[in-house]
């Protein structure tokens, strides 16, 4: 199973903790969280599914069970990795300072586990907005895969809508490298239109789609 709440983190230090849609999970999310390991020697990587993304109130997204499931496919055989049902089962719009505060004894971490929050880049966009985010970065110190080309306009922003402490704990978490350039929304659209998607989706991500109709148009 790659169900967090069934493993067990004993003797686990550096946790990285990756929140999302996931609507779908494709093969740039494993990147980032790969990325995201060996940069900052995460021991496990937690992908946590939001149930309704604050700033995204309108989307309507594939059921939670489904995405769950779909992560789950994603990251079967990794050993490093397991998701989280924590947001799914709470009500009204997904917080990660929430997620960031109940799921380590949730999971039964120590006390002193040193957590990383995995964000995309795409979510820099309106990062002042999130709720709490100073005491979020504060206890859970951000890591940002780069992709080539980020706008610095965006990070410019950010310097002056954030805090100092909590803008420099950002720069700090910054990784540029070179991502897969592929979005959950681009696939969606592809999968409406009946487009191939092939070496973009996880194994087994795919079959479950097509199993299910999921972002199948109506006719």
């Amino acid at each position: 199973m790659a169900r967090a709440e069934d493993q067990s983190f004993a003797g686990v230090r550096r946790l990285g903790l990756f929140g999302g849609s996931f609507d779908p999970v494709h093969i740039g999310h494993l990147h980032v969280a790969q990325a995201a390991r060996e940069a900052c020697g995460l021991e496990r990587v937690v992908f946590v599914p939001a149930a309704r993304p604050p700033h995204k109130p309108d989307r309507v997204l594939a059921e939670g069970a489904q995405r769950l499931e779909m992560v789950e496919l994603a990251i079967a055989g990794e050993p490093e990795y397991s998701c989280s049902s924590i947001e799914l089962e709470r009500d009204g719009p997904s917080y990660t300072i929430d997620t960031v505060r109940e799921l380590p004894a949730r999971l039964g971490l120590d006390p002193g586990v040193e957590l990383r929050l995995i964000i995309g880049w795409d979510n820099l966009v309106g990062l002042e907005r999130w709720r709490e985010v100073d005491a979020l970065f504060e206890r859970a110190a951000p890591v940002v895969i780069l992709r080539s080309g980020v706008s610095e306009a965006v990070l410019a922003n950010l310097a002056e809508r954030l805090a100092p402490e909590t803008f420099a704990r950002l720069e700090q978490g910054l990784v540029r490298g070179t991502l897969v350039d592929v979005s959950s929304t681009e696939l969606r659209d592809r999968l409406v239109r009946g487009e191939q998607v092939e070496g973009l989706l996880p194994a087994g991500v795919g079959e479950y789609l097509a199993a299910r109709g999921i972002y199948r148009a109506v006719p």
